[in-house]
């Protein structure tokens, strides 16, 4: 790597403390949008830093500057249509933009490689030290095994959530399936070593890429809708790490501290998700976890209530405290901003309104609070589990919409369930229970909620911004005339 310019140096330093700032701030609701602000200011200045680089370092071909304009004019094509995703998708989006980031670090990381090999592998011999080290070219092969590996796995996890028909959201599992996995991405592994010892030997940079790209369709097949929240953190944790190496690659020290930043934040933002479900990353990635079970097929049919719309308004309106759960059939039916309506119209009755959000509601880290925030549900009345869960019992009514297994109850009580250990809203606690579902039908983990069945349960069927409308009707009519 070439000396870098002190400007250069000194708009990588601004840069990098604006990243971490932007982790800071994006941490909590009302910092956020100064954190994303932070966080487009840092990339800004990379851009520059780079740019100058270029100009400083005395490489002035036009072609590297027509190259980058490409890039960035091909880039913000790509960009604007993604942004203008509905919040409902961010799970998609999410997944497809960390695609896009593994998929820039393994073709840099491929390019990287070719400049030295090029057509004369001569050249790669004289040029052997002090540029590509054993060092270099054991972070390239981690470079371009983590950078493919996420892009094809972040491809399929959107393919999964996005409900693509030949990408089916239940695991796909076969004998003898983590052994395979495990032993393709160890060959892999071996090429890359093979690299180090004699970098000359091309052929296992494309075996390593094919395996890669073949290992991250693999890791996703067998990993249900449930876990989408870990394995996207996840998946953004590779993202960071491929570019981390790609920094040590290339000499850059900026790459090195935004992609140090990324893997260790999605890193821990895995794990607690792991926490917040009582598993282990083994079991997650290789758990195979929401299979529809057995027992949730062959449950004995049992009797549960139902009520309408006036019902539900005249319960909500009468209780002195609401609490409010959301789950991925708020997202789907994009009902926020017909809740926030109802939270204005209970409010102005005098009820208080709160919002419990489980930490792995939804498809992926984040989901309600992004969903609730664009309604401009006030941020302090968005309660997370532990804080609501010892004042349950006091609780007059519970609004489940479009959640399931972060409300079972079977994860406190059934030994027997997948999901048992795993921490829950404790809404069976509560004085009246509502959930709205279109159906019966159980969710991700595949499993049925005894909660559902409880006396003091009462299941609103219907689409869930439809039904939070016509509740929001009745209470604008005086709660439907039951009084």
């Amino acid at each position: 790597m070439e000396t870098i310019p002190v400007i250069t140096k000194l708009t990588y330093i601004v840069a990098s403390a604006c990243f971490i700032l932007s982790l800071k701030w994006l941490s909590a609701p009302a910092t956020s949008r100064r954190g994303v602000t932070a966080g487009v200011t840092g990339m800004s200045l990379a851009i520059a830093g780079t740019l100058y680089l270029l100009w400083g370092g005395g490489i002035h071909d036009p072609k590297s500057y027509g190259m980058i304009a490409g890039m960035l004019i091909l880039g913000t094509i790509i960009g604007i249509p993604i942004a203008q995703i509905p919040l409902t998708a961010v799970p998609q989006r999410t997944a497809f933009s960390h695609a896009f980031g593994g998929m820039a670090a393994g073709v840099v990381g491929i390019a990287e490689y070719l400049w030295w090999v090029h057509d004369d592998p001569s050249r790669l011999q004289q040029h052997l030290e002090p540029h590509l080290t054993s060092f270099t070219m054991g972070v390239l092969g981690l470079e371009v095994i983590l950078g493919f590996l996420t892009m094809t796995g972040s491809l399929m996890a959107c393919g999964k959530l996005q409900g693509v028909k030949f990408i089916p959201d239940r695991p796909i599992t076969y004998p003898g399936q983590n052994f395979v996995n495990l032993s393709l991405l160890a060959i892999a592994f071996v090429c890359a070593a093979i690299l180090v010892v004699d970098p000359t030997k091309t052929i296992f940079l494309w075996v390593i890429v094919f395996l890669s790209l073949v290992f991250g369709v693999l890791l996703i097949i067998p990993i249900g809708g449930a876990d989408m929240p870990t394995v996207i953190a996840l998946l953004n944790s590779y993202a960071g790490l491929s570019a981390c190496a790609m920094g040590f690659a290339l000499g850059n020290p900026l790459l090195i501290i935004a992609g140090a930043l990324d893997g260790s934040s999605g890193l821990i933002l895995s794990i607690i998700m792991c926490q917040a479900m009582n598993r282990s990353f083994a079991n997650v990635l290789f758990g195979a976890f929401g299979q529809v079970q057995a027992k949730a097929a062959e449950v004995e049919q049992r009797t549960y209530r139902s009520a309408s719309a006036e019902e539900a308004a005249y319960l909500m309106e009468n209780a002195n405290t609401v609490v409010v759960v959301p789950g991925y059939g708020l997202a789907v039916s994009q009902a926020q901003h017909r809740v926030k309506e109802l939270y204005e119209l209970l409010t102005a009755r005098g009820v208080d309104v709160k919002f419990a959000v489980h930490p792995v509601a939804g498809r992926m880290p984040g989901h309600m609070n992004v969903l609730l925030a664009e309604a401009d549900i006030p941020y302090d009345k968005l309660v997370e589990m532990e804080d609501v869960n010892p004042d349950m019992e006091q609780v007059d009514v519970v609004l489940i919409i479009g959640a399931n297994d972060v409300v079972n109850p079977a994860a406190r009580s059934d030994k027997s369930s997948p999901i048992y250990g795993m921490p829950i809203i404790d809404v069976d606690k509560a004085r009246t229970v509502m959930v709205i579902k279109r159906s019966m039908n159980v969710g991700f983990a595949g499993i049925d909620n005894p909660l559902f069945y409880l006396d003091k349960t009462l299941m609103l069927f219907g689409d869930a911004k439809k039904f939070v409308g016509e509740i929001v009707k009745e209470l604008q009519g005086g709660g439907g005339g039951m009084h």
